[in-house]
């Protein structure tokens, strides 16, 4: 009997100590790192973050920015790092669309844990002001009238804006010619100049151009329409029906973190979440915000994420830069 009480103890001991580890999770700082330079959107979420975590969990959350080779040194860093939930990565879609551009060392599916999705970032759909097409079905019939002749812009090859592009054409039956940029800002400049026919970039990005009158706004690549721009249709309801291709917003941590405070993370980021202030936010940043999905669900809609960017990277011969 007293053996049988002592191996019962050891059994439950290592239960009882990821409980008292997450209870006293955090007693220090924590690290949030980012794949991108300071100063755009991906950083400025992450900031907002940091800051609602540290105040909902009594420790300084740390931004630090490891940006590079669209997001794989940040992710590379956090596979390195002790599975312990004190560092962290914010980071975009582009998690999801690297594996089918090229060979990675690590593995999204078994290297992380899935803590929490933060929003869906949908793409806009926008010309230059001198295109003659104010809609999506005109601005498919002019690329099918000039076949292969009219440059399209993107914010980088591979990027979520090139891959929703060509998910486009390819529904629509038209071909355009890719020119991609070194960022979204270079890439906006040439569609106001006319140099191009067409650009998808976030809602964010694009947002404050088509007020001020500088970009016609043709539709938006989510399934339903965006709060930040209630009046601009979907690609689904323009004629494109079952066309939906976003960008996002994760949080994830090292494989092997405990569950308890993957848990843990990821209540107290759904409750910054769905707060008035930290929702309408990231509304005004282009994000349409999640306050829904355990771990274990954002980890099955990456992989959908994943296997959608994936077919449409193989099926239009989509190659990194």
């Amino acid at each position: 009997m007293a053996a049988a009480a002592v191996f019962g103890l050891l059994a439950v001991a290592p239960a009882l100590q990821a409980q008292t580890t997450a209870q006293n999770y955090p007693n220090r700082p924590i690290r949030l790192i980012v794949g991108f330079p300071p100063g755009g959107s991906s950083d400025a979420t992450a900031r907002m973050l940091g800051t609602a975590l540290s105040a909902k969990l009594g420790q300084p959350v740390v931004v630090d920015n490891k940006a590079g080779a669209n997001t794989v040194i940040a992710t590379q860093y956090l596979r390195s790092q002790p599975a312990d939930g004190y560092t962290l990565l914010s980071v975009s879609s582009s998690f999801a669309i690297n594996p089918a551009l090229q060979k990675l060392s690590y593995n999204i599916d078994t290297d992380f844990a899935p803590v929490a999705l933060l929003g869906i970032i949908p793409l806009m759909l926008v010309t230059p002001n001198e295109v003659s097409a104010k809609s999506l079905p005109e601005l498919i019939g002019l690329a099918k009238a000039q076949p292969g002749k009219l440059p399209y812009a993107s914010y980088g090859a591979g990027s979520a804006g090139h891959i929703a592009s060509e998910l486009l054409l390819s529904m629509a039956g038209a071909e355009m010619i890719h020119v991609p940029y070194k960022g979204t800002g270079p890439a906006l400049v040439d569609v106001m100049g006319n140099q191009v026919t067409m650009m998808m970039p976030t809602v964010a990005a694009s947002n404050a151009l088509v007020k001020q009158g500088k970009l016609r706004a043709i539709a938006v690549s989510s399934a339903k329409r965006v709060s930040a721009v209630p009046t601009i249709p979907t690609i689904a309801e323009s004629g494109l029906p079952g066309y939906e291709l976003v960008a996002w917003e994760t949080i994830q941590a090292p494989a092997g973190t405990p569950p308890e405070i993957v848990n843990k993370l990821n209540a107290t980021i759904r409750q910054i979440v769905a707060t008035p202030e930290f929702h309408d936010k990231l509304i005004a940043l282009g994000i349409e915000p999640d306050t829904g999905k355990t771990p274990a669900e954002v980890g099955k809609f990456v992989q959908a994420e994943a296997a959608k960017f994936a077919k449409v990277i193989k099926d239009r011969g989509i190659k990194p830069e």
